[in-house]
């Protein structure tokens, strides 16, 4: 199976991340390929001509992009275990609303809590508050934001778990204060193989942001 499918990825993604999960919910064996983000490989440039970015998916020869399209891809063509959208039309097309939710919100507002600082940090701040808090009101009392099964919202959000520590560190923010029912879920997700196999240490993450941070020189 793992010459058929192939997953251009690079460990700090949450959009890798999702996909790496997604393979690992399914039980699919494929062949990682780490990129260099500052070099470009052929293939990649080959596969996303268009936006030229991970994660790309490899199945059979055909590149699949764009993280949660990649999913999508995924649960269709491996249906027969552990369905990550559900069957019913309505119950799919929430699922998908709350997906493209996160896939709209969390990243861009979460790269302004730890990559500045000052007011646009603090507006970023409350904003992205404001987010989980919705996010929480979704989730309710279940276990996934599907009920007792993990879902695409699942995958959507919980790569940005490895973001925690650093929304904390550099952004003054205390998550199990702010938003306690959201990192309960987050814990409950980290107890499946598939997420914590997935999702790298959230210190070595902190470390990478905050490199990357230096690099674009962004201060107050």
């Amino acid at each position: 199976m793992a010459d058929e499918v192939v997953l251009l990825d690079f460990w700090p993604s949450p959009f890798g991340m999702r996909v790496r999960i997604a393979l690992a919910e399914k039980g699919i064996d494929y062949e990682p390929r780490e990129e260099d983000l500052s070099n470009k490989s052929p293939l990649l440039l080959k596969m996303n001509p268009v936006h030229k970015q991970i994660p790309v998916l490899i199945h059979k020869g055909r590149p699949i992009c764009e993280s949660l399209i990649i999913v999508q891809y995924i649960d269709d063509v491996w249906s027969h275990k552990a369905p990550l959208l559900p069957s019913d039309p309505y119950h799919r097309a929430h699922a998908r609303f709350w997906a493209d939710y996160v896939d709209k919100k969390i990243y861009s507002t979460g790269k302004l809590v730890w990559g500045t600082r000052g007011e646009i940090q603090e507006a970023a701040k409350k904003e992205l508050i404001e987010c989980f808090r919705l996010l929480e009101n979704e989730l309710g009392d279940k276990t996934y934001f599907g009920g007792e099964s993990f879902g695409i919202v699942d995958v959507a959000l919980i790569p940005f778990y490895s973001w925690f520590y650093a929304l904390e560190t550099c952004g003054n923010l205390c998550m199990v204060k702010e938003c306690p029912r959201l990192v309960a879920w987050a814990k409950r997700c980290m107890q499946r193989e598939s997420v914590s196999k997935s999702l790298p240490d959230q210190y070595k993450m902190y470390d990478f942001l905050l490199e990357l941070r230096k690099k674009f020189e962004i201060h107050s």
